[in-house]
């Protein structure tokens, strides 16, 4: 049985390459099965992975492998979800890749706690607690900026779309599956312009608004247009500005007064097609930089309408204050585990917006209960291009091949033995027929319910002498029964909910009493 030296916070890697740490993950979907991949030239989608980094002992070598990895693009809408938890509600990439990755350590504390020996966890100090090994980390991978707030961000040059505006919402389908036109951003080439798309206003109605943009530029940061002080801890109006010869983003207080010179220079910011939480602020809709309001709790949108799917930027600002492992593994681990670092893909980017929507909007967290703690990820871009993108879908397609859409299926491969690839698509089985769905043969090994089966078996194979103690009350026997008895867990969700983030939607107790 391994035996950790100590414990430790999170492992900071000074030397993280994220070209290298790109390189991995997009050479690990190339050596994937053809099932659920896009059709090139035509069909695009989005990665992310999580990617295990051990550092060995005695010695300054690093080894990097790639343990979850997941595509998509899609949420189901509202009225799909079911009350047995054997729907995948989220198909974002992050979530995907996230979940997996939760499959992926459910297989490490089972080997663990039969005796065998893990490459990840150790025992703790407390009985039935267990922790990462000393040099072992992870770190998250996204082809793309997260949707949300983070994908906020000032528009440059290269991205000024060559067909006037759109100026007007009527819905939500006809955006990229994320509801994010900002994916039809091209970057240029070896210095050349590239000429960036319509939004094809004509085409649908219903297609989301994106505006001119320049590369230098000034642009209004509304979050002090948010009166909730949880939703933005700025009292004074910002002005971001961007360098074109910094690539940077510099921020420093303005006087109102300035409004009326400003806005002559104002022109716009990518959109983000995830609508604020009810309750709370809402997007001013101005034209250009105006149109949204920063540092707001979003639900994405779906095809044809709302989910309760918060942003992947606000799910993985949760993740730096909860951990990634989520409430049932925390029966289990003394600690929470957090990413060290985030990795994102050549793609539209703002520092400035990350750093934002993933860290100071959680950074002044207080009073955490042991275990849990602000631990913001250091926040890395790739110069690499994920293959599949929807800018590189653009520039190989051709006419014949029809409309260029996201590709409708998801992809999850995590390192597990058993069954390391499983693709969905409308939250099922990928290829499953309607008569099938609601039995297990359609069911995603990402549901709520077939990762609460897993845990089960978790429990099942532990010695009860050796069961951490939240899990020996025998009343516990619905899936919301055993994330509630995760206590630690719960105190820190409860204090993030009150310090950052009150109006984030309270589950549907009735969508998880499932056994």
């Amino acid at each position: 049985m391994p035996v950790c030296l100590h414990s430790r916070a999170p492992v900071r890697l000074n030397m993280v390459n994220a070209d290298e740490i790109a390189k991995l993950c997009y050479e690990r979907f190339s050596q994937l099965p053809r099932r659920g991949k896009p059709e090139p030239g035509r069909e695009w989608t989005l990665l992310a992975a999580v990617v295990k980094v051990t550092r060995c002992a005695n010695s300054d070598t690093v080894d990097k492998e790639v343990v979850s990895l997941g595509t998509g693009t899609k949420c189901i809408g509202q009225t799909a979800m079911r009350p047995n938890g054997d729907i995948l509600n989220d198909s974002h990439a992050e979530i995907i890749a996230r979940r997996g990755c939760v499959r992926y350590l459910i297989q490490e504390l089972h080997r663990a706690v039969t005796g065998r020996d893990s490459s990840v966890f150790c025992r703790a100090d407390q009985r039935g607690k267990w922790k990462l090994q000393s040099g072992v980390s992870f770190l998250f991978f996204t082809s793309h900026t997260p949707c949300g707030d983070a994908a906020i961000i000032p528009m440059t040059d290269s991205q000024s779309p060559s067909c006037p505006p759109v100026t007007s919402v009527r819905g939500q389908e006809g955006t990229d599956g994320r509801g994010d036109l900002k994916r039809k951003a091209v970057e240029p080439s070896e210095g050349k312009n590239v000429k960036r798309p319509c939004l094809e206003e004509q085409e649908t109605a219903q297609t989301k608004p994106e505006d001119t943009g320049d590369t230098k530029q000034t642009f209004l940061s509304d979050s002090s247009k948010s009166e909730n002080p949880s939703q933005s801890h700025s009292a004074q109006t910002r002005v971001e500005t961007a360098s074109q010869d910094s690539g940077q983003l510099e921020t420093k207080a303005r006087d109102p007064s300035d409004d009326a010179r400003l806005q002559s220079h104002v022109l716009d910011i990518h959109r983000t097609g995830a609508k604020c939480v009810s309750g709370g602020p809402a997007d001013p809709l101005h034209p250009g930089a105006g149109y949204h309001s920063t540092g707001l709790l979003r639900v994405k949108p779906g095809r044809g309408e709302p989910t309760l799917s918060l942003s992947c930027s606000d799910k993985m600002a949760r993740w730096g204050v909860l951990g990634f492992q989520g409430a049932l593994l925390s029966h289990y681990l003394q600690e929470a585990l957090y990413f060290s670092t985030v990795v994102v893909g050549k793609c539209p980017y703002s520092q400035e917006a990350m750093q934002r929507a993933l860290v100071t909007r959680c950074s002044h967290l207080l009073d955490l209960p042991a275990g849990f703690s602000v631990c913001p990820p250091e926040l890395l871009q790739s110069s690499l291009e994920f293959p599949f993108s929807q800018a590189q879908t653009e520039l190989r397609h051709q006419a014949q091949q029809g409309r260029i859409s996201p590709c409708g299926a998801a992809i999850s491969w995590c390192n597990v033995t058993e069954q390391p690839l499983d693709v969905t698509a409308n939250g099922y089985k990928h290829g499953v027929t309607k008569k099938a769905c609601g039995t297990a043969k359609a069911r995603s090994l990402l549901c709520k319910l077939e990762l609460f089966h897993s845990f089960l078996s978790l429990v099942a194979a532990t010695d009860p002498s050796a069961l951490p103690d939240s899990l020996s009350r025998a009343e516990l026997q619905t899936y919301w029964d055993y994330k509630q008895a995760s206590q630690l867990y719960q105190q820190a969700w409860q204090q993030l909910r009150s310090q950052a983030f009150p109006l984030w939607p309270r589950s549907d107790r009735d969508l998880l009493l499932f056994h």
